[in-house]
């Protein structure tokens, strides 16, 4: 299929320009289309990618999140769903290093995975970079505290966390306009011939050429590779910001995380939120596999 850039972004119909990530700039050469679903694995384990591009190569880019909802697998094999969606995330979980517990899904099952899909078109009504906070906490609370993010109260309660206007996600949660835009993301998703999720595409915004898709969860210099490809040029990355700004900004994240994003060893990354943790900046959160750690402001 023939894409362009201009053809892209008439179909997912913007209505913002807030940026995702660490920097923010006026004028970015590359648009990246992130097509997700917020209770895919794969898609929360490229979380400490996006992380690491938006810090080393934010510059060069903007992102743009799409709610594909490909719930395809959530809606066969009815009597043997709960097992294997909790094979697949608890796999995902000791390959990657984002931690999945997989026991949600037999002790408090996702009732309407569309619902929470809807709901981040709901936050992004208050802005994208709303809307990708928003997501970042379903996430959290679906992977990591195992809640059933289809549940109006959970998801209330990750508005707050995402600092929203509660009133207005409440009002926003049933709306057209929500229903609308995830219409919209679905729609964006069928046309670009999105078959895996997640999968990224990069257009540069000064060239006529076809845009790059990257489907599936890759090596992080693979990202790097195609955004030197598509910018014609090698990068230098950004010096990285101080743990504690990383923290702060981010909240909540996890060793793995922070291991990737700063190249070090995850003794290392490690050792130095114990450091923090003594200090009483972090705490610990438990989780199945691995540590996430969440910043006390």
């Amino acid at each position: 299929m023939s894409w362009t850039l201009e053809g892209l972004k008439s179909a997912h119909n913007e209505s913002t320009s807030e940026e995702y990530g660490y920097f923010n700039y006026v004028q970015k050469p590359i648009e990246m289309y992130v097509f997700v679903d917020p209770l895919c694995p794969e898609c929360w384990s490229l979380e400490p990618y996006l992380k690491k591009l938006q810090i080393e190569y934010g510059r060069f880019f903007t992102i743009h999140p799409v709610v594909s909802g490909h719930l395809n697998s959530l809606n066969n094999d009815i009597f043997d769903r709960p097992k294997r969606i909790r094979d697949i995330w608890e796999r995902t979980a000791k390959r990657t290093g984002m931690s999945c517990d997989g026991d949600l899904w037999f002790e408090n099952p996702v009732s309407s995975p569309w619902m929470a899909s809807l709901s981040i078109k709901a936050a992004e009504l208050q802005g994208k970079k709303a809307g990708k906070v928003f997501l970042r906490k379903i996430q959290e609370n679906a992977f990591l505290y195992k809640q059933n993010i289809a549940d109006e109260e959970v998801l209330i309660n990750c508005a707050k966390d995402a600092n929203l206007d509660v009133n207005e996600f409440e009002n926003d949660l049933y709306s057209a306009s929500a229903k609308k835009a995830f219409q919209c993301d679905l729609k964006l998703t069928q046309e670009m011939e999105i078959d895996f999720i997640p999968s990224i595409v990069f257009f540069n915004q000064s060239s006529e050429e076809q845009g790059i898709k990257v489907s599936g969860l890759y090596p992080y210099e693979i990202y790097v590779e195609v955004l030197e490809e598509i910018l014609k040029k090698p990068i230098i990355p950004s010096e990285k910001p101080p743990l504690e700004g990383f923290l702060y900004y981010y909240d909540v994240v996890g060793t793995n995380e922070i291991a990737i994003v700063y190249n070090w060893t995850l003794s290392k990354a490690e050792r130095e939120m114990k450091k923090l943790q003594l200090k009483r900046k972090v705490k610990r959160i438990p989780v199945k596999y691995g540590t996430f750690w969440k910043y006390i402001k």
